[in-house]
């Protein structure tokens, strides 16, 4: 058993470490206050060829694994860039994983390499405002119509919006009470925001401002034959292929937004004088530090498990979810020490760890909540009845 990253795995945590901390603290408050997409930081990382990581060669990309990937995120993250920075490149770093997999070449050539090279934007359309986490009870509906598919209905929480030109959009072909199993009769469709269709609407949030969340109100969406993923019916089940990995994602992202708030939890702890001596001597500032340090170092491990097995294709629901849950509160945890340790300084906007921490508190939540993981590794995992 070896913890120890290759050489290449190395290479790619110093390389994107050294891009990202060209975007420093100030930046990010900046793009954070202003509501504005980091177009600068997204364009270095595009131009870096770190887009591409995971999409196969012959399609311009790199053709890595999500262990890669998810070193890439966790370095962007921890780089002070957080949530902010993972979610402007996440979706186009791992998100097509259905479209590698299940997408016509017709559909892949046409889209992958633009992707692969940052020329084209992309959100995720899943989530609806009656269907919360049951995503079996999503309500808009492509009915086809010849060689096209006509859409209605409404997506809620869809990060990048504003900002793409594509949505990878799962609707019901087949209507819930039409279909034998809950989960089938969904279809996954990668297609234009054609915005006399698609009213997207901004959500006024907590955090993560510079890249935005929103409402989708879609009405007469045609979209061609073309764009559909697959077949009909098994969009669900595309999905499916990707939900561990995205796990394991979210995890690195949270782990490096941990990282960081520790970092500047010590730095200000080392620096801060009171009583004529540095609060780090306090065991009361310095204790929970360290045992942030702990429950980060240990969650870390569960996640690199999880990678590797993943990409040497054994299976990982059991470590992809227990690294979510480990990191989003470890992470989460480390920021609110970062908080607390900077005292009233902590609650201004001047040293960053108040962005940290609101954007480290969403990772509770998304894109699945503790409780929902604790949810599966009963059930799953321990062999209990379902609880929901």
């Amino acid at each position: 058993m070896s913890f120890e990253l290759t050489e290449d795995q190395q290479l790619i945590r110093s390389s994107v470490a050294e891009l990202a901390r060209k975007f420093d603290d100030q930046y990010w408050m900046e793009k954070d206050l202003a509501h504005e997409f980091p177009h600068e930081f997204y364009k270095a990382m595009a131009d870096g060829g770190w887009l591409g990581i995971t999409i196969p060669e012959e399609y311009g990309g790199h053709g890595l694994g999500i262990t890669e990937a998810s070193i890439i995120l966790e370095e962007v993250s921890r780089s002070g860039g957080g949530m902010n920075a993972a979610t402007a490149i996440h979706l186009s770093i791992f998100g097509m994983h259905p479209v590698v997999v299940h997408g016509s070449d017709e559909l892949k050539q046409r889209t992958l390499p633009r992707i692969a090279t940052g020329d084209l934007h992309v959100c995720f359309g899943v989530t609806e405002p009656g269907a919360g986490l049951d995503t079996s009870r999503i309500t808009t509906f492509a009915r086809r119509d010849g060689d096209h598919y006509v859409v209605n209905g409404r997506k809620v929480w869809i990060s990048k919006a504003m900002e793409s030109e594509k949505i990878l959009l799962l609707t019901r072909t087949t209507r819930y009470d039409e279909v034998e199993k809950k989960t089938d009769g969904m279809t996954l469709f990668l297609t234009d925001i054609d915005r006399d269709h698609i009213d997207v609407r901004p959500i006024r949030k907590m955090g993560r401002n510079a890249v935005s969340s929103n409402e989708l109100f879609i009405d007469d969406l045609r979209i061609p034959v073309e764009d559909r993923v697959g077949e009909e019916g098994k969009g669900f089940q595309y999905l499916l292929d990707g939900l561990n990995p995205e796990r394991m994602l979210i995890a690195a992202e949270a782990l490096g937004l941990g990282r960081v708030s520790l970092d500047r939890a010590v730095r200000y702890a080392n620096e801060r004088v009171v009583f004529d001596r540095p609060i780090g001597m306090n065991q009361g500032v310095q204790f929970p530090l360290a045992d942030s340090l702990t429950h980060l170092d240990a969650a870390e491990l569960v996640l690199r498990k999880a990678t590797w097995l993943y990409d040497n294709g054994k299976p990982c629901g059991r470590e992809a979810n227990t690294a979510k849950y480990l990191c989003a509160d470890a992470g989460f945890t480390a920021a609110d020490r970062a908080i607390q340790t900077h005292g009233g300084m902590g609650y201004s906007e001047e040293y960053n760890v108040a962005r940290y921490f609101r954007e480290a508190r969403v990772m509770k939540i998304a894109p699945i909540s503790q409780e929902m993981i604790l949810n599966f590794l009963g059930s799953h995992v321990m062999g209990m009845p379902r609880s929901y």
